[in-house]
């Protein structure tokens, strides 16, 4: 590969993790407003992309106190893989430089 495509890449990588993070975030918001109808617009484009992460999450992780906490780990969980690929010293941006 050379460093203009895993700049790229990196800038893609970064992209995808950011807007997976943001979409988390509003998922949390969500939670606190259980009336919000989700197969409507402009929930259901908030909530089509997030719910494949979040229903296996929440078999293995419980409700704490009736409030799903499954859209906060998965905000740590993406922020860790951004940091781990993307960050300063990130896998991929190792490879750029």
């Amino acid at each position: 590969m050379t460093a203009n495509n895993i700049q790229l890449l990196n800038i893609g990588v970064s992209l995808l993790l950011v807007v997976m993070t943001f979409l988390f975030i509003i998922r949390i918001v969500l939670t606190w407003y259980p009336q919000v109808e989700s197969q409507k617009l402009p929930f259901s484009l908030v909530i089509a992309p997030t719910e494949p992460f979040l229903a296996p999450s929440r078999k293995v992780i419980p409700p704490i106190g009736g409030v799903d906490i499954t859209p906060i780990v998965w905000v740590g969980i993406v922020s860790l893989i951004r940091e781990v690929l993307v960050g300063q010293q990130g896998i991929i941006t190792m490879l750029a430089k």
